[in-house]
């Protein structure tokens, strides 16, 4: 079931640390690898958490919160949270609620993490019944297919959370109003919200693209769209086999192929993330993040090229493991 770890062209090759080697080592562990994924999610959900509680911490009322050098609280009054009417902090409470929530949340994970590592087997298959349904070997294209139906599942769900605060629970942040409104009416137009895709807004093209936006009725259709769309292929994903055509196009022999792709795809939402950053301020409002915002800008952009050298380098670790 397993094959041999090569630690040939990575960073462990002829050296006696075998720490560098990293997740490499659990390549072909289906279940161990599992653990380190659920485990390095539980560290995320402690950075949020711990990160969020202490900002609420050091808060200073009366102070913008861009000037306060804060980084998560933005994010959570854009959403709505604790504010009031001219993008004012009226309350943090909300903003602890999440952070400890976020810390529970990496708790959880954490002993999920701890529990594949040292109780579960080492490779899925072996545990047999529902669990060993999700073991996958690398070559196998149905099997990862069902695993990525799972995660775009979820992906759209999560979509649909930001949905449902928009629209039912207590609305979002509008800067066109400076006020946290319902979004009642969101945009369902296929014509209005693709041809973001296409740089289009209001019949011209616009550098910016997806972040030319510039209500909330868009962004929160946008939403509705994609979400649809991940479930949509989720489920197609699952019940349905790879093409022979896009096997071909994107092909799939080792994890290091699949590596690359996600990185690929991570630096894709960096470089659409630093364009809203800097210049989108419908969904970053002056009021949380200033006006002066090349700097975060720059931060997500080269976040972006260092997605993207990881693409390059897993491509040529990939090609060279087939060959």
């Amino acid at each position: 079931m397993t094959g041999t770890i090569s630690t040939d062209r990575t960073f462990a090759a002829n050296t006696n640390s075998p720490w560098l080697v990293g997740n490499a080592r659990l390549t072909d562990l289906s279940g161990q690898l599992l653990g380190a994924h659920i485990a390095h999610a539980g560290l995320i959900m402690f950075w949020a958490g711990t990160n969020t509680i202490s900002e609420v911490l050091k808060y200073v009322p009366d102070v913008p919160l861009y000037k306060q050098s804060l980084f998560l609280l933005p994010h959570l009054a854009t959403l709505g949270w604790g504010v009031g009417n001219g993008g004012q902090i009226v309350d943090t409470y909300p903003y602890f609620v999440i952070g400890v929530f976020h810390l529970i949340a990496s708790a959880v994970l954490g002993a999920g993490g701890l529990f594949h590592v040292f109780r579960s087997p080492p490779i899925l298959y072996n545990s047999g019944g529902l669990v060993a349904k999700f073991h996958y070997e690398w070559n196998d294209s149905k099997q990862l297919g069902l695993i990525l139906g799972h995660h775009l599942i979820i992906l759209g769900l999560g979509a649909f959370l930001l949905v449902i605060k928009a629209m039912f629970v207590g609305g979002i942040y509008d800067p066109n109003v400076g006020d946290v409104r319902l979004i009642s009416d969101p945009t369902l137009d296929p014509n209005i919200i693709f041809s973001y895709l296409m740089g289009m807004k209001d019949g011209s093209w616009n550098i910016l693209g997806m972040a030319s936006v510039d209500n909330l009725e868009d962004v929160i259709g946008g939403h509705i769209w994609i979400g649809f769309i991940l479930i949509f292929g989720g489920i197609w994903h699952i019940v349905v086999k790879p093409f022979p055509l896009v096997r071909k196009i994107l092909p799939i022999a080792n994890g290091e192929e699949i590596l690359a792709y996600s990185l690929l795809g991570l630096a894709l939402m960096a470089w659409i993330s630093a364009a809203f950053v800097g210049y989108n301020t419908t969904v970053f409002p002056v009021e949380f993040y200033g006006s002066e915002r090349l700097g975060l800008a720059n931060i997500q952009f080269f976040l972006g090229i260092l997605a993207f050298l990881g693409y390059i380098w897993h491509t040529w670790r990939s090609r060279s493991i087939s060959s």
